[in-house]
């Protein structure tokens, strides 16, 4: 690393609720990881009804972007130690921006991205949808990417993409999050170029993002690793750390990492 260069640590949560989180120490635990950028995926409330412990992060710049079309769900959101040049509220689709579903920031150095994307449903219900989703992200990235700053995509995927990444692939196959359509996607999203941080520090290693709240799941560790940060292959020299938080509770997920190269 040259001397010019400096790491900013880069953390996406699904929060799973902000406000029930808040109760389980979100604002205690933010204030003392002390995170430059911090992406935060189904916040599920409105503005006005972030908790005032967050709220009071007074080295955090807070940015929102709720759901529109109901109430207490989905929902994205920023928190930045610097200033943005510029933040994007949705994709410019209204399809998914009603739903509060990505949220990007720009800086001087980087562009960071907060993306839930759609759970696919029981019987692949709402797979069209995800896809279409998918989709419209990959065409928003590379219009961000046009830019020549790196760009992040932090966020809850909603897919584990190959069986090193699920506890019980065989039992899985054709649930939500593991069907051959979003997997295939996936798959086809990092050989087109962009880097899954984590696998790329870690190839062989087995660990998981989130587990399901029956059966002491969390306790066993029976979990998939759905929550990522990808960043172009380009800038895949940049990525000097990556992590899973499994100790820190508040969610059904756990907080992921990146430590990035800036200039």
């Amino acid at each position: 690393m040259s001397k010019s260069e400096k790491l900013k640590r880069i953390v996406s949560w699904n929060v799973n609720g902000i406000r029930a989180c808040t109760k389980w120490g979100l604002a205690d635990w933010l204030r003392t990881h002390d995170a430059d950028v911090v992406l935060l995926q189904e916040v599920r409330a409105d503005e006005h009804q972030i908790p005032e412990d967050v709220l009071a992060l007074g080295h955090y710049r807070k940015h929102w972007f709720p759901a529109t079309v109901k109430k207490g769900y989905s929902g994205t959101g920023i928190l930045c130690k610097e200033a943005p040049i510029k933040v994007q509220m949705g994709m410019g689709h209204g399809e998914f921006d009603g739903e509060g579903r990505a949220i990007a920031a720009e800086f001087k150095d980087l562009i960071a991205v907060s993306a839930y994307f759609p759970n696919s449903q029981a019987a692949g219900a709402r797979i069209d949808y995800k896809l279409r989703y998918c989709a419209a992200m990959d065409e928003w990235l590379n219009k961000l990417g046009r830019k020549g700053k790196p760009v992040v995509l932090g966020g809850d995927f909603n897919v584990a993409p190959y069986p090193v990444d699920l506890a019980r692939p065989k039992d899985n196959e054709g649930n939500p999050g593991y069907l051959p359509q979003e997997r295939a996607w996936m798959d086809a999203f990092l050989k087109a170029g962009w880097v899954d941080t984590w696998r790329h520090l870690h190839p062989d290693e087995v660990k998981y993002s989130w587990w399901s709240t029956r059966m002491g799941a969390r306790a066993k560790n029976i979990g998939w690793r759905i929550d990522f940060h990808v960043v172009s292959k380009k800038h895949q020299d940049r990525v000097a750390g990556a992590d899973m938080l499994n100790d820190v509770t508040g969610s059904d997920h756990c907080p992921v990492t990146l430590d990035l190269r800036v200039d």
